[in-house]
């Protein structure tokens, strides 16, 4: 395998063969490729594209880079879920162990935040003593007493997809729809899984902001995930609004003990768990229709199932065994909490999402480069809705800071993001679209 030739090959335009795929992810796993020739091949993916068999290849080139999990011992459906990240969205904290709590095994391996979106461990590294990088005998122990464990990736686990990213990093190719369907697909196929839900964001706190551009990436990871073998399909979400109405760690960690306690009812969040909670027992067969999905998920969280199991897999990945009973206890809080005030009356009617979520970032919750270190204290809570009417001085949201000073700047560009108007608006629905597997003859 010469690679030079295969990137010349697909810098031409060319279809490149399954085989030379796969020389070149071996050879960039085994660190014989120079930075140079990774840039160069992700540039060219970058312009050139990658058919459905070739982004399959690629896929399964890179899943199998690393260690491949098998879950043979485990009697339960191995289903999950991943979404492309947003602002709000703690949907995973509380999807896993609903899942568990109807019968399915969820061995959720998520990521950290990096730039305006949060990141479901830095969330959880709030939790004192959580462990999110436990050896894989822990990590399968809790998997399959408890139905779910929700952990961070390991340099074993598709390291193929770390390298090539590292370079698409500062090579500006990370927006190539084939590289980030391979980047999500490659780690989830080495995960073992059976099914998988995917939640692709759209709006202005989405990466993909244009609909166009977000059912785009939808097809094309539910089509190569099912042409490799994992029974998947998509839902197409809102983020022109926080998804929960707590943006932070420490804030949407108590965002999600609330939730599992049933305080959340009839909110956009309870509407999205739901939503994956019903697509992904579908999915693996445990009942035969959405709704009764929907109904067999609320039942795990008024039960209280879903909360017990969330306890037991935070208390079996080191975090504390009453974080339920004694939140105040373990969960840090900020010095400062300044309400934002409304500027004027009327209907709050807009805000840009990523901004709000750069103000997390601003506060200290969030990273700017990877090697930040994050305040899991600071956030901001107590979100209002779009579509609620408010008078001039209203709190819209609490800031939380670490200081006077960054309280202030928070509240003065959280107010300055939000428009106000007259009329009630018209707020679009969580789910957008559903988009399943495509039939082939």
């Amino acid at each position: 395998m010469i690679p030079q030739e295969i990137i010349r090959q697909k810098r031409n335009g060319g279809t490149l063969s399954e085989e030379d795929i796969q020389s070149f992810i071996a050879a960039l796993a085994s660190g014989q490729l120079s930075e140079g020739q990774i840039g160069a091949f992700a540039m060219a993916v970058w312009f050139k594209g990658m058919s459905r068999d070739e982004v399959v290849a690629l896929t399964l080139a890179m899943a199998h880079s690393g260690d491949m999990l098998s879950w043979t011992d485990i009697d339960r459906p191995i289903a999950d879920k991943h979404s492309t990240g947003g602002v709000g969205d703690n949907v995973s904290l509380m999807l896993a162990p609903i899942a568990a709590a109807c019968g399915l095994a969820v061995p959720m391996i998520s990521g950290r935040g990096l730039g305006h979106t949060g990141g479901t461990l830095d969330k959880l590294e709030a939790i004192p003593g959580y462990t999110i990088t436990p050896d894989a005998m822990l990590f399968r122990k809790v998997v399959k007493d408890v139905g779910c464990a929700i952990i961070g990736q390991t340099g074993a686990l598709a390291p193929a997809d770390g390298k090539l990213y590292a370079v698409r990093d500062v090579t500006a190719t990370v927006d190539s729809i084939p590289l980030i369907t391979a980047s999500i697909l490659s780690k989830k196929l080495a995960a073992g899984l059976q099914t998988l839900v995917l939640d692709v964001k759209v709006g202005t706190g989405a990466f993909m902001a244009e609909p166009k551009d977000a059912e785009m990436l939808a097809r094309a990871l539910v089509d190569v995930a099912n042409s490799a073998g994992v029974k998947t399909s998509a839902l197409i979400t809102d983020m022109n609004q926080p998804l929960a109405d707590a943006a932070g760690n420490t804030v949407e960690i108590r965002n999600c003990l609330e939730f599992l306690a049933g305080r959340k009812k009839n909110t956009r969040l309870e509407a999205a768990v739901l939503a994956f909670a019903a697509e992904m027992l579908m999915k693996s067969g445990v009942v035969s229709s959405l709704p009764e999905g929907e109904t067999k998920a609320a039942d795990a969280i008024s039960t209280g199932k879903a909360a017990e199991n969330f306890a037991r897999m935070v208390h079996l990945l080191g975090g504390p065994s009453d974080l339920l009973e004694e939140p105040d206890k373990y969960l840090a809080e900020a010095p400062v909490t300044k309400a934002v005030p409304a500027p004027q009356s009327g209907w709050l009617s807009g805000c840009d999402v990523r901004e709000i979520g750069m103000s997390v970032v601003d506060l200290g919750g969030g990273r700017r480069h990877p090697d930040d270190r994050i305040d899991h204290r600071v956030g901001v809570s107590d979100i209002l809705p779009l579509g609620t009417r408010v008078e001039r001085g209203d709190p819209i949201a609490l800031v939380h800071a670490a200081s006077e000073d960054a309280a202030d700047a928070a509240i003065a560009a959280l107010a300055a993001n939000y428009r106000i108007g007259e009329g009630q608006p018209a707020i679009p629905a969580v789910v957008c679209e559903r988009i399943v597997a495509i039939a082939r003859g």
